[in-house]
This record gives structure tokens, C-alpha cells and sequence, in this order.
């Protein structure tokens, strides 16, 4: 007997998947300080191995190890651009007609054997360059972005009213922040009592034990396709693949393929600064005057989680008096207010008390995925999906790629620039919401016009 409820594997790989990204990036900053003072890094329980005097020869050498870490973060961000691009599309636009299962499992996998690889690297003390990679390697099979989009596709066919996709989506995000938040407020302590090889070792266990359920225990949200299979080459394939996701464009009316490119660049634009702008904070954190050790980390991690929680909630209760977009439009202007205390936040109270502007942070990206998916018809949402995932794969290695090159060559005279800058780059998705504002959004009127409109079967093409 099937399940059909993927949240139980959208929690191990929460897990997993946060537990990894402080735990990797920690592990990276260790190393390279070692290898480049050739002594061993010394973390107590009440300071990280950080200068505060601006004097003092250990903060201009940990102003050095900032940079190499920074660009050495790059250089694994963009390892995995290409490999992550092609995997995602495929997979996600195959699940139209495959189902979601496979695009689960293959991500699933190359999670697993990129676990283990840090396991094993970090156990015989392998060159840290190797971690590069792990990067390839995860990205050929799916990343986590992969991964996510088969859960969105898999829950919004399980939606019968349009109403219930905002909602249901917004369920995950509230799982997903959960997750990571108690994730997050434990990492520190997974270093410090278990250290790196054991810690990894139990995100391997964690990727293992999801992809025996995903295999053995859950149900495929669509049944494959009922057409004779029929062998076709590898390029007719992917003419396929392509195919479909023109016609996504090409089968819409002229205003909804308007709203439909409108709002997919407002959310890949929000996108772009939220996450590039991610794993700047740990290096912010653990940067002087904070100088914050993998405990404090791991507060902080938890406390930036609580936003999928409270996120959920807004859009709970907003739901009941205001738009989608109006929703939107709370969490694009309260973050923005977030990223300018952060730049100017100088003590740890200050740092932690940052975290309450990002309250909302996720609503705009769970009620965008819930509008865009209503302009397209059911048999489309794959293949929305794949391009939602194309576009955050190719926009989020991008981004955090350039985010850590600009902190690098701003960390020496001003650590808080990046941060003003995503603030100001946050104008324009909010730009972009208030033109789909302003030409008339409505949306019961494009979730008929969807319905209405003459279901073409672009497969056979």
C-alpha cells in the first residue's frame, strides 16, 4: 500500500539539506584558516577564533581567510551551475508525463553520495578543494532545488480547488521552516559535541532513510502517461523537453503569457537577493565586531528559520482579508527594512534582534509560486515547475556567486555594503509587483480563463 504524503520526505531532507549548508561552510572557514596560519583553529564556549582590534595582525589575517572562503564558496557555486541547470529542467518536465517520483529519487541520491563524500573527505582530511566535486557531483543528479520542485508539482496535483494551492503551499514552507529552524538551533551543537565526520555521517543516514521511503513507500502523485512507448533518440528527446515549455508560453492568451513572464521575473528577482544573500550572514556572523562561535551560529540560524513559521501564519491570516499580491508586497518591504538593520547591526543583540523584519521574508515566494501556477492549466504544472526550478537553479548559483564576490571585495572596508545593496535590488521586484497591480490583476478572472481555455496536447508534437 502507497502513501501519497510527501511531506515526511520534505522533512529529512530539510533536515538534511540545513544541517549540511553551516556545517560545510564552517568546515570550509576551519580548514583554510588552518592552512593558511598552519595552526590548528581554537573555538571555546564563549568566543570563535576572531580579532576585534582592527590593529591587531590577527584581524587583517582573518580579513585574508574571509576572502579566501568567500571566493572558495564561488568557485563551488558555479561547479554546480551547469550540471544543476540541465538536470532540473529534464527532470521536472518529465514529471508531466512520468510522474513526480523519479525526479525525487534521482535528486535524493545525488544527495546521498554528495553526504557521504563530505563524510569521507572530512574524516581523511582530503585537499578541501575536493569538496568542489561534491558540488558536480550533486548537481548532475538534481540539487536540492530539484527536489523542492517535484514536491511543489506533486502537492499542487493533489489540489482540486484553486483555492487550496496557496494554502498548501504555504504548509510546506511552514514544514520546511520548522524543520529548519530546530535544525538550525542545533547545528552548533552537532560541531561541538559530535564534530564534522560524525555530523556528516548523520546527514548521510538522514538522505539514506529518505530515499528508502521515497522508493519503497510513496505513491506517485500522476499516473505515466498511457501513450505507447515509443523509442525516440536522445536529441528528439530533449526537442521535446524544450517543446513543452514553449508551448507553455505560446498556448496562453496575450494577457496571461503577460502576467505569466511578469510575474515569474518578479519572483526570480526576489529570489536572486534572498538567497544570494544567505550564506553571507554566517560570514558576517563569524566576521568582527560579531565574531560569533557555531553556537551563536546556530542561534541565529534558528531564529532566521522561525520566518517560514511566521510566514505560514501571515498568509493564513492575510488570506482572510486582503490579495495574494497585497500579501506579496508585506514580505518584499518588511525584508527590505531587514537587510538595512543588518548592515548596521554592531553587537549580538542587535544581530539577533534583525532576524524580527524577516518575519515575512517567505510569503511573497510561497504566494508567487500559488499566482503563477493558477495562470497555467493542470497539465502544465510540471513543466511550470521546471522552469520555476531552472530559473532558481541558474538564478541562485548566480546569485550567491556574485553576493560572494561583492562581499569579498567590500569586506575590508565595509561588511555591511552587500546588505544595503540587496535592499535597494529589492526595488525591483516591488516595481514589477505594483505593474501587475496596476494592469488589472484579477485572480479569479485568469483561473477561469485558464479553465476556458482550449487544453492543446503538445506531447506528441
Amino acid at each position: 500500500m502507497k502513501i501519497f504524503f510527501v511531506e515526511p520526505a520534505i522533512c529529512l531532507s530539510a533536515f538534511a539539506m540545513t544541517l549540511t549548508a553551516p556545517l560545510t561552510t564552517q568546515y570550509v572557514y576551519r580548514r583554510i584558516w588552518e592552512e593558511t596560519s598552519n595552526y590548528s583553529f581554537v573555538s571555546d564556549s564563549n568566543s570563535s577564533e576572531c580579532g576585534k582590534n582592527t590593529s591587531s595582525p590577527i584581524f587583517a589575517f582573518q580579513e585574508e581567510v574571509q576572502k579566501k572562503v568567500s571566493l572558495f564558496n564561488l568557485q563551488m557555486d558555479i561547479s554546480g551551475l551547469i550540471p544543476g541547470l540541465v538536470s532540473t529542467f529534464i527532470l521536472l518536465s518529465h514529471s508531466d508525463h512520468r510522474g513526480r517520483k523519479f525526479p525525487l529519487i534521482l535528486s535524493s541520491a545525488g544527495a546521498l553520495a554528495t553526504s557521504v563524500w563530505l563524510c569521507v573527505l572530512s574524516y581523511f582530511a582530503f585537499p578541501v578543494q575536493l569538496l568542489i566535486a561534491s558540488t558536480f557531483i550533486g548537481a548532475l543528479c538534481g540539487n536540492s532545488t530539484t527536489f523542492l520542485g517535484a514536491c511543489f508539482a506533486y502537492v499542487v496535483d493533489q489540489c482540486v480547488e484553486q483555492k487550496q494551492r496557496t494554502i498548501r503551499i504555504a504548509i510546506i514552507d511552514f514544514i520546511l521552516g520548522l524543520v529548519t529552524g530546530l535544525t538550525g538551533l542545533s547545528s552548533g551543537y552537532f560541531i561541538r559535541e559530535l564534530g564534522f565526520v560524525w555530523s556528516f555521517f548523520i546527514i548521510s543516514m538522514a538522505f539514506a532513510v529518505n530515499l528508502i521511503y521515497i522508493l519503497f513507500f510513496l505513491g506517485d502523485s500522476l499516473k505515466e502517461s498511457s501513450s505507447p512507448n515509443v523509442a525516440i533518440s536522445c536529441s528528439e528527446g530533449f526537442k521535446n523537453l524544450f517543446y513543452r515549455t514553449y508551448m507553455l508560453f505560446k498556448n496562453a492568451s496575450g494577457k496571461r503569457r503577460y502576467f505569466l513572464c511578469l510575474l515569474l521575473f518578479t519572483m526570480i528577482t526576489y529570489f536572486f537577493v534572498t538567497i544570494g544573500i544567505s550564506p553571507i550572514f554566517i560570514l558576517y556572523e563569524l566576521d568582527s565586531p560579531l565574531c560569533w562561535n557555531e553556537v551563536f551560529i546556530g542561534y541565529g540560524s534558528a531564529l532566521g528559520s522561525i520566518t517560514f513559521f511566521s510566514s505560514f501564519l501571515g498568509i493564513w491570516l492575510f488570506s482572510y482579508c486582503m490579495e495574494d499580491i497585497h500579501m506579496a508586497f508585506i514580505g518584499i518591504f518588511t525584508t527590505m527594512a531587514g537587510m538595512v538593520m543588518t548592515a548596521f547591526a554592531r553587537t549580538t543583540l542587535m544581530m539577533f534582534l534583525v532576524r524580527l523584519p524577516f518575519l515575512f521574508t517567505i510569503v511573497p515566494l510561497s504566494v508567487l509560486r500559488s499566482m503563477i501556477s493558477k495562470v497555467v492549466r493542470s497539465t502544465e504544472q510540471g513543466t511550470l515547475f521546471a522552469c520555476i526550478a531552472f530559473l532558481e537553479t541558474l538564478g541562485g548559483v548566480t546569485a550567491v556567486s556574485t553576493f560572494n564576490g561583492i562581499y569579498s571585495a567590500t569586506v575590508a572596508w565595509y561588511p555591511g555594503f552587500t546588505f544595503l545593496l540587496s535592499a535597494v535590488l529589492l526595488l525591483i521586484p516591488a516595481i514589477s509587483l505594483c505593474i501587475v497591480k496596476c494592469t488589472s490583476w484579477n485572480e479569479g478572472s485568469y483561473v477561469l480563463l485558464t479553465q476556458e481555455e482550449p487544453s492543446e496536447d503538445t506531447s506528441d508534437s
